[in-house]
């Protein structure tokens, strides 16, 4: 799956190359997706090398080779892909119905019962990385650590969430939806590129993502920069 600037960035690459033959440059691409810098370009680039979309050529300027296209490319959407938002499994896969009867919640918690939940890729516990939504795998959740609704899980990679208890390499088990409240833990996607896990203030009109380290400055953005993707709910650890 691939971000919507992975997407745009793509598609402008396939489409000069059809045209001229010859990829774009670094600064005819930046200016294309309306980047700041080139950096940002770099980065998209070498997820899209990563992913298998596209491949350099060594020992030569330029040289970038479109390998794959998006194996689907809707039409309504005019060959854009939407936002990133984990598409959570239909069916039971990390779904949990409403509480049932007394009766039969005693029976699931004595059955022992899993749930399998999807494991969505990486989030950063750090400087934000792009958003990954790659279902790998699926990992089996007690079902007294999730409440109603839908989950996912991903894998937290840096320290900024250390003194929240949130470690690099953990699994942290996140509920699907598009608000939480301030203090909260969160899924925040930051102008629809990158993804992170930070604690949630509102401040007035503006929304600020704390670090549990202070290693970490608190970021603050404008209200239509950061969208909510998801909730902490648990966290698992290997040893």
């Amino acid at each position: 799956m691939l971000t919507r600037k992975q997407h745009e960035l793509l598609m402008f690459i396939h489409e000069r190359m059809k045209e001229t033959g010859i990829p774009p440059s670094f600064d005819e691409m930046k200016d294309a997706l309306d980047l700041a810098s080139k950096s940002g370009i770099h980065r998209l680039i070498t997820a899209l090398e990563e992913r298998g979309f596209i491949r350099r050529l060594p020992n030569r300027a330029r040289a970038l080779e479109v390998i794959k296209l998006p194996d689907s490319m809707n039409p309504s959407l005019g060959g854009r892909k939407a936002r990133f938002e984990p598409n959570v499994i239909e069916g039971n896969l990390g779904k949990v119905s409403a509480p049932p009867p007394r009766t039969e919640l005693v029976s699931v918690a004595e059955s022992g019962r899993p749930v399998a939940v999807p494991v969505m890729g990486r989030i950063a516990a750090g400087t934000p990385i792009e958003a990954i939504q790659t279902h790998s795998h699926t990992i089996a959740v007690p079902p007294e650590m999730l409440g109603p609704g839908e989950h996912y899980a991903l894998e937290v990679r840096g320290d900024s969430m250390i003194e929240a208890g949130i470690f690099d390499g953990d699994t942290v088990l996140i509920k699907k939806q598009d608000s939480a409240g301030t203090g909260e833990i969160v899924v925040a996607l930051v102008d629809d590129e990158e993804a992170t896990l930070k604690r949630l203030r509102r401040k007035g009109n503006s929304v600020a993502l704390e670090a549990a380290n202070p290693a970490y400055e608190t970021r603050i953005f404008g209200p239509d920069r950061v969208k909510v993707q998801g909730r902490l709910v648990g966290l698992l650890r290997k040893y």
